[in-house]
């Protein structure tokens, strides 16, 4: 292993020591059409979310089928990202994203292309896994090619592009499929896709490749860790809807990930030239740093999940109007990225972080007094202060993990990192779920309990939603009790919202004492993330 990281020391250039120092404008024009590429990819993660029931009925799928639309594609990114650091070192950045780029937009025309849920479901786990290349790319591009005193602009417009793009993918999808059809959330990557792999087929010449890695490269590691990922992700992914380990498919691939996750382990710290480079773990910053990026995976996915659900089961919103509600978070990150780089050469980079967690516990804690009369104006509040408490949390947690790694570790550890705040995602899905599902029966066998006929304000409701039926002719006692059931499942959902809120506040309150744990970071100058000092 020691002899695979001197293979690569010094092929990257370090990042410029003054801080005065003029970025090459060639090396600006690449990076820029890097993080376009990373926005198209990780808004195709939730930008079909809003729009399943138009992509079923255009393609007559059933409705245990469609789910796999998002699925295939965070299964197959999921493998890739952790993936892209070596290939970015075999191949180099400059063929790793070009490829990535045009395979992406070529699986997206394919996907507009797709005439039932077999094909589509294909060409999203090709889009995914191409796709999911571009991503790492960008961060370790950020902390290479740039001098420490330009990491307060940089490292917010990362953050931004990974925040914002999976905050505003039910907005942009939802009006696409409103205004123009389904098929228009997968040409929309078309031209910007052709741009970024013309862009940066021309102007990335971060590092160049080792061929020479290749016949090193760990097939079995690779194999491994894809059945390890993948397993696991569909675990997460279906589990809830399966009823776990009760499932025959869902235990199976539990068995898999397991197995297979301790062959990948084994390999990875016992081969010369493992698929992926775990070491990055052994500086505490970067362990800490992922830490917090997969509990922000848990509040960046299950919050931008959970507001859509509430609003499409208790509010009868459609896409489009979940889009244009979601749209406050996605503006309060826009305003907040600027002041948050701005803050990093300023504040103490844990400092930022408790504000960023406090923000969030806060946002989270109103959405605890959740009733179904709830609507865009009490909405407002909580969305701003998730916006603002992901950019504020963000900006130092990327500084923190990635500012002080050495540039031969870059590219691996950025996979690493990301894949963090994925699998944070996929694990904050999978348990809001569980819990909607389990606390909703939970709170409405209480609520029955309590509508039985001892109970006079239940008497009295039933009695007068009975003779008001009966004016319209129809069998009012029948009518009523079903109304008091639908009454009941819904107060149900509402409560159960309410709890699935209130541990995500218990979760960020523990981030703000764990912050704790952190050492002070360094100045930026020393990789930290602050500015010019």
């Amino acid at each position: 292993m020691a002899g695979s990281a001197t293979a690569t020391a010094g092929t990257i250039p370090a990042a410029p020591a003054h801080a005065g120092d003029r970025m090459d404008p060639k090396k600006l024009i690449a990076f820029f059409a890097m993080v376009l590429g990373m926005f198209m990819s990780i808004l195709d993660i939730q930008i079909v979310s809003a729009s399943l029931a138009e992509i079923q009925a255009g393609l007559s799928a059933g409705s245990d089928e469609i789910g796999w639309v998002q699925t295939a594609y965070l299964i197959a990114e999921v493998i890739m990202i952790p993936l892209s650091g070596t290939l970015a070192r075999i191949i180099s950045t400059r063929y790793l994203f070009a490829i990535s780029a045009a395979g992406f937009t070529m699986a997206s025309a394919l996907a507009a292309t797709a005439t039932n849920i077999d094909q589509m479901i294909v060409y999203r786990a090709i889009q995914g896994f191409i796709g999911g290349g571009m991503i790492p790319s960008v961060f370790a591009a950020a902390f290479t090619i740039f001098p420490p005193s330009k990491r307060s602009i940089v490292s917010p417009i990362i953050g931004l592009i990974a925040t914002l793009a999976p905050t505003i993918g039910p907005t942009v999808g939802g009006y696409l499929s409103h205004a123009f059809s389904w098929h228009w959330l997968f040409l929309v990557n078309i031209v910007p896709g052709i741009i970024v792999t013309l862009v940066t087929w021309n102007f990335i010449d971060f590092d160049k490749p080792e061929l020479s890695l290749f016949k090193k490269f760990d097939w079995w590691g690779l194999i491994s860790m894809g059945v390890f990922l993948g397993a696991m992700e569909y675990v997460l992914e279906e589990g809830n809807s399966n009823d776990w380990f009760n499932d025959q498919s869902i235990t199976i691939a539990a068995v898999a990930s397991g197995v297979a996750g301790i062959v990948f382990f084994y390999r990875a710290f016992t081969v010369d030239f493992p698929v992926v480079d775990l070491r990055a773990f052994s500086n505490r910053n970067f362990s800490f740093g992922s830490v917090f990026s997969f509990v922000m995976g848990i509040g960046l996915y299950g919050l931008t999940y959970i507001y859509p659900v509430y609003l499409g089961r208790i509010r009868g919103y459609d896409s489009l109007m979940i889009g244009e509600t979601m749209f406050v978070s996605g503006l309060a990150m826009f305003f907040t990225a600027p002041i948050a780089g701005r803050l990093s050469t300023k504040m103490d980079l844990r400092l930022m972080m408790v504000i960023g967690f406090v923000s969030f516990a806060a946002g989270t804690f109103i959405m605890v007094h959740l009733t179904a009369d709830w609507d865009f104006y009490e909405l407002f509040i909580p969305q701003i202060l998730r916006g603002f408490g992901l950019m504020m949390c963000m900006v130092p947690i990327n500084n923190i993990a990635l500012g002080t790694m050495p540039p031969s570790r870059i590219r691996g550890a950025s996979g690493l990192f990301n894949l963090t705040r994925n699998l944070g995602g996929a694990v904050g899905l999978a348990v809001i779920n569980t819990v909607l599902t389990n606390r909703q029966d939970v709170h409405y066998e209480r609520l029955r309990e309590n509508m039985d006929w001892g109970n006079p304000a239940a008497i009295d409701q039933m009695n007068n939603m009975t003779a008001n039926f009966n004016t319209f002719g129809m069998d009012g006692a029948s009518v009523a009790i079903k109304q008091m059931v639908g009454l009941a499942t819904r107060q149900a959902v509402i409560l159960s919202f309410s709890d699935v809120f209130l541990i995500l506040t218990g979760l960020f309150v523990a981030m703000i004492l764990g912050v704790a744990m952190i050492k002070k970071p360094a100045p930026q100058g020393g990789g930290g993330g602050g500015g010019g000092h």
